[in-house]
């Protein structure tokens, strides 16, 4: 009864329960009843103390599997995707269409299109969804470390190999491998990868072993992998395992009715992640955004907006927040990067009080380099303050 009380009282509690009369019936009442285990007189501290070290590694794998679970029900949903131009319209209906089956599919599109959360919105809607999503960025990596990313090494495998390493491939069983900037793998990595995609098994760098592996394969690029072809840089047959399913990404500059929807969805984002009552952009700041190339595409849209954010006075982003403002509106003449600098500098030290130290956070720079172009510019506090 006291038992069961507990468990009313708090359902997570670790419940030990400890009687004289040791019996079978006993055992499976306590343990129906939610016990984890239970102890008979007399008590031995050596026992309960290993007990206790047991349960609770129990209690911290359980709450392990729940967080893993949630990160995984969370890893991308359509939704991240914004727009509702007819293009755009077509990428969702290609999501929808491909994500329920367990097709290969190649993304391609500019850096900074959304290649990424297409890729995690295809995994959340494949049956494979409870599973991981592992991302790897293929043009980050070297030849050797690429292949030990991808299958993993033995121990000894090569210098600094001091331990055995499950490569991507047996880490994402049962979910998807994304293989961003596929374009960018030498040949002899494509040799090892094509295998891979075919055989479903890997061998660790250094190994002899065939592991089976379970897992979707998406791929994307920015690269032009017919003209890699051509070029002789990219397999045939390589592109053609990839290729099964195709969705192409346009970018910014041929989507521009998306950029409102766009920008909104930034300004809520980062006014939730700053804890900014920022709630509109002016109408002046919005035609401003509507007129720039965006050669870094939507990714190239959220940056300037979150910097924008953190120099706006709420609740209203202007014109004045943006620091291509200076480029774009002859006022003057144009104005040289080292100007453009300088204004952006002085307006994140004044929202920030200046908080070096947090300003440097946001300009994305050490506190270091921050004092050295302070010091360049002859600027200090109290002379700003002066002014």
């Amino acid at each position: 009864e006291l038992q069961r009380r507990m468990h009313e009282i708090d359902p997570e509690l670790i419940v030990i329960m400890m009687t004289g009369y040791a019996s079978v019936e006993t055992a499976v009442t306590a343990l129906k009843n939610g016990a984890y285990d239970y102890v008979t007189k007399p008590l031995d501290p050596d026992e309960i103390a290993h007990l206790v070290r047991k349960a609770l590694a129990h209690k911290r794998t359980e709450q392990e599997n729940v967080r893993l679970r949630e990160t995984v029900a969370e890893v991308a949903r359509p939704e991240d995707i914004v727009g509702e131009s007819t293009i755009m319209q077509r990428v969702f209906d290609a999501i929808e269409t491909v994500g329920p089956t367990d097709a290969t599919v190649l993304i391609t599109g500019e850096s900074g299109t959304g290649k990424e959360l297409v890729a995690r919105a295809i995994h959340h809607a494949s049956p494979r969804k409870f599973h991981p999503l592992v991302v790897i960025h293929c043009g980050a990596l070297t030849e050797t470390l690429l292949e030990s990313e991808l299958f993993g090494h033995e121990k000894g495998a090569f210098t600094g190999a001091q331990y055995r390493k499950k490569g991507k491939f047996e880490i994402a069983e049962g979910g998807t491998v994304f293989l961003d900037e596929i374009g960018d793998i030498s040949l002899k990595t494509q040799t090892d990868l094509l295998r891979v995609l075919q055989e479903r098994e890997i061998v660790r760098v250094g190994g002899n072993q065939s592991i089976k592996v379970d897992f979707r394969c998406v791929a994307a690029t920015n690269k032009d992998l017919e003209k890699a072809i051509e070029d002789g840089k990219f397999r045939p047959d390589l592109f053609y395992r990839l290729n099964v399913f195709r969705i192409e990404l346009p970018p910014l500059r041929e989507r521009r009715e998306d950029i409102p929807m766009l920008v909104n969805h930034f300004v809520r984002k980062f006014s939730l992640q700053m804890n900014r009552k920022i709630t509109r952009v002016s109408p002046g700041a919005m035609n401003l955004l509507q007129q720039q190339t965006w050669a870094g595409n939507v990714r190239e849209l959220e940056n300037a907006v979150e910097r924008s954010m953190v120099v706006a006075q709420e609740p209203e982003i202007r014109e004045s927040d943006f620091v291509f403002k200076a480029i774009l509106v002859p006022n003057g003449g144009p104005k040289s990067l080292d100007e453009i600098e300088r204004a952006h500098i002085l307006r994140t030290l004044e929202s920030v009080g200046w908080n070096q130290t947090r300003a440097a956070e946001i300009l994305s720079i050490d506190r270091v380099t921050l004092h050295h172009k302070l010091k360049r510019y002859g600027w200090s506090k109290p002379t700003l303050q002066s002014r």
